[in-house]
């Protein structure tokens, strides 16, 4: 079930270092070697050009590896989500590629859940309960 390309492995070895105390000690002290060794250089624009080029890359590359974990994380918690749909009785099965709808649908079915929330909260006021499970349509076209 493991079956990852060289890049997911990767990402997700690059992703667990880059999120650790110690990878940020390093960054740090990386850091101040290059602010202590100023003098040393006499401030020089080589030595600025050190410290600019090396984060550059290091920021350009870090946004693609985060970019990878993020879209694998969601999709792995959009599809834990949609199991729960699937499973739970009386679930709105349609939702489950909800992600993959435009925008006009989107804010479609948001308005009718929103309708819900105002009833419930109405119920609420009223002394009586928000459990159960109302009936919800929406245009699937």
């Amino acid at each position: 079930m493991n079956n990852s390309s060289w890049f997911n492995t990767f990402a997700k070895a690059a992703a667990r270092v880059s999120g650790r105390p110690v990878t940020f000690s390093l960054a740090l002290a990386v850091i101040i070697a290059w602010a202590v060794s100023g003098p040393l250089f006499a401030f020089s624009d080589t030595w600025q050009l050190v410290i600019n080029t090396s984060t550059t890359i290091v920021t350009f590359l870090m946004v693609f590896l985060i970019q990878n974990t993020q879209n694998r994380d969601s999709e792995a918690v959009q599809i834990k989500l949609d199991e729960l749909i699937r499973a739970t009785k009386g679930a709105h099965t349609a939702l489950l590629d909800l992600e993959e709808l435009d925008d006009k649908h989107l804010a479609s079915i948001k308005r009718c859940y929103e309708a819900i929330a105002q009833r419930s909260r109405a119920e609420l006021r009223k002394g009586k309960k928000d459990t159960g499970t109302p009936f919800v349509h929406f245009d699937t076209d």
